[in-house]
Parts: structure tokens; C-alpha cells; sequence
């Protein structure tokens, strides 16, 4: 069973920085893409960035592109998203989802998320 799970949301006020983890197991992690995906309260599932398998590679979403790195070590089957400068516009539950940029939406396999907060 594939198994995500995400941590390291929290309360910060704009401008601050957060660092999510995911820890993953029950697939080979080093084997897969993976993606990071948000949502705000009321909208959809907005994909934020993805990372080839072996961390060679990374994308990102315009709206996070210069203030999020993703990264992974697959030694530790371990996924994470820095989260530098944050905007109120970044308050959101985030997920790790299995998957990179083109199919995590297909994969259907993300965590429970981590809610991300930013206050005014």
C-alpha cells in the first residue's frame, strides 16, 4: 500500500519560511517522480512542483518559481519543499503526491496533506 505522509506545516507570517517533508513508503520511491500539489480553501488541487527520480530535475509553478525548492533523498525515501518568502496567497493544505508533473493527478496516490498558513 503506498503510504504518504507529509509534515512540517504550520502558522508563519508573510515572508517566512516553512520546510515540508514527506515521508513515503510502500513503492519504490527511487523509481517514481514525485510532485508537490496545494489547496486552498474552495479551490482545486493546484500542482506546485515536481522532481524527476532521481532529484536530477525540478519544476515549478510560476506562482512559487524563485521562493520553493523541492528536493528528495531517496536513501531515506524522503521528499521535501522549501518555502521561502511566503505570500498569504501560499495558505494552503499540501500534498505529496506519487507522481511527477503529468501524471500524479492519473496516479491518484497523495497524503492526508499539512495545512500551511500564512497570516497578515
Amino acid at each position: 500500500e503506498v503510504q504518504l505522509v507529509e509534515s512540517g506545516g504550520g502558522l508563519v507570517q508573510p515572508g517566512g519560511s516553512l520546510r515540508l517533508s514527506c515521508a513515503a513508503s510502500g513503492f519504490i520511491f527511487s523509481t517514481l517522480g514525485m510532485s508537490w500539489v496545494r489547496q486552498a480553501p474552495g479551490e482545486g488541487l493546484e500542482w506546485v512542483s515536481s522532481i524527476t527520480d532521481d532529484g536530477g530535475r525540478t519544476a515549478y509553478a510560476d506562482s512559487v518559481k524563485g521562493r520553493f525548492t523541492m528536493s528528495r533523498d531517496n536513501a531515506k525515501n524522503t521528499l521535501n519543499l522549501e518555502m521561502n518568502n511566503l505570500e498569504t496567497e501560499d495558505a494552503a493544505v499540501c500534498y505529496c503526491a506519487q507522481g511527477g508533473y503529468t501524471n500524479w493527478r492519473a496516479r491518484r496516490n497523495w497524503g492526508q496533506g499539512t495545512q500551511v498558513t500564512v497570516s497578515s
